[in-house]
């Protein structure tokens, strides 16, 4: 899957039509002993898709989160998903049980190192769901395997790996989707085009919903007894975060190390959706915000370099559902959210369009968009660069919150500027062998 594909032109026989009358041919001419039939399968008939035109994908941490995306993935007919790596023997019996079930085989190969899920020339792609302190990494060591790359959020554990993560996608020609599927859900998608497109006036004013800004350092707990590594690979676990010793309830990968030093989420928690949302509807994907004030009255307010401000709370939404945005321009607004209902300054805003109304904030679609992007090498709506921008503003605001005060970021290094207590918490050292 990895060629750019090429359409055929009208006066020569495109690929599936030259096989098919290949076969015929050899049918009607050769004596040689054949089989009486080829399955429909094979062939791409009867709506099944002919292994040409699969993609075939491996998994790497798939938990709860994962899981779901898994369902998302098998759901497509063109998917063929052939192996996950874990560190838990639990979760790589339970997926491979799915996975083989689904394909009615026994074919899902498991491994507890997901370098050798990379290693495996027949993969095309890699769905990594693992907790948020592998993300960047395993998203990196798969570029350079030539795998595209369906990642969960968040993407990365602070500011330079955001910057690491978009050059490794730029220079190794990947495709990448972050998993902030909001971007393909059409309300959302609609408010963000009305920003975007000047429907609103000229936009002024960004809201997010992180569902919580309180940020802290990773902390330590008592030491149990290791399990086999089989049964748990706690170092493979550890993976780049910094050496502590086993404690079960580190297991929980989700909030393990979730924005390197400064757990807790805060801002990258849900950030990461609808930061990522107002830098889509800000016309923002190749930049952050720059300028990050103290938390105050609960918000914290930052600017972009356009002049469109950023204002983060937690508070006074109108029942919309979990991940509320509202985009403000000087002749109207729009707010929306998780029931899949938007609220509007004027009805006018919709011009007689209808668009779906979809509760919740199913994958699917953003599953689709990516093995679209897949198989067109086009880039998907929360490709690398998007995701790298939407994480720096999360982790700046996450800074300024940490260290209640203000900070400003240089928009060309994306240091903050004269400010040195700020810029240690721009980056961290990560334990070896595991450098991006």
């Amino acid at each position: 899957m990895k060629s750019r594909p090429t359409m055929p032109s009208t006066s020569s026989p495109n690929r599936r039509g030259f096989l098919g009358r290949s076969l015929s041919a050899g049918l009607a001419a050769s004596s040689i002993a054949i089989p009486r039939y080829v399955s429909a399968s094979t062939l791409g008939l009867g709506g099944a898709v002919a292994p040409s035109d699969r993609i075939t994908v491996g998994g790497i941490g798939i938990g709860r989160r994962g899981t779901y995306d898994l369902g998302c993935f098998l759901e497509q007919p063109d998917v063929q998903f052939v192996a996950v790596a874990d560190i838990k023997e639990s979760q790589r019996t339970a997926i491979k049980g799915r996975v083989d079930a689904h394909h009615n085989n026994s074919d899902c190969d498991t491994y507890r190192d997901f370098r050798d899920v990379l290693a495996r020339e027949d993969i095309d792609s890699v769905l990594i769901a693992t907790g948020p302190n592998w993300h960047a990494t395993a998203a990196c060591y798969a570029a350079r395997a030539g795998k595209d790359i369906y990642c969960e959020k968040p993407c990365t554990k602070n500011i330079e790996q955001s910057l690491q993560l978009a050059e490794t996608m730029r220079r190794t020609g990947v495709i990448f989707q972050a998993g902030t599927q909001r971007r393909n859900l059409p309300h959302f998608e609609f408010a963000c085009m009305l920003a975007r497109t000047g429907r609103l006036g000229k936009l002024h004013t960004v809201h997010a919903q992180p569902a919580g800004m309180k940020t802290k350092m990773s902390g330590w707990l008592p030491e149990q007894e290791l399990p086999p590594i089989e049964e748990v690979d706690w170092n493979m676990y550890l993976g780049p975060a910094a050496y502590r010793p086993y404690n079960k309830k580190w297991l929980d990968g989700f909030n393990f190390e979730k924005g390197g030093g400064l757990t807790g989420g805060g801002v990258l928690e849900w950030g990461s959706h609808c930061v990522d949302l107002c830098q889509w509807a800000a016309g923002a994907d190749s930049t952050a915000a720059v300028t990050y004030h103290a938390p105050k009255d609960g918000r914290v307010v930052a600017e972009y370099p356009s002049g469109v401000e950023l204002v983060i709370r937690d508070d006074g939404w109108l029942p919309l559902g979990s991940c509320p945005v509202r985009f403000e321009g000087e002749t109207g607004w729009v707010e929306t959210g998780d029931s899949g209902k938007f609220v509007l300054s004027s009805p006018e805003l919709l011009a007689g369009r209808e668009v779906e109304e979809i509760g919740g904030y199913p994958a699917t679609f953003h599953v689709r968009d990516f093995l679209d992007s897949v198989k067109t090498r086009s880039q998907p709506r929360a490709n690398a660069e998007a995701a790298c921008y939407a994480h720096i503003t999360c982790h700046a605001a996450n800074v300024a919150a940490y260290l209640g005060r203000d900070v400003q970021l240089d928009p060309t290094t994306y240091e903050f500027i004269d400010d040195a207590e700020a810029n240690r918490l721009r980056s961290e050292a990560f334990r070896e062998p595991w450098q991006i």
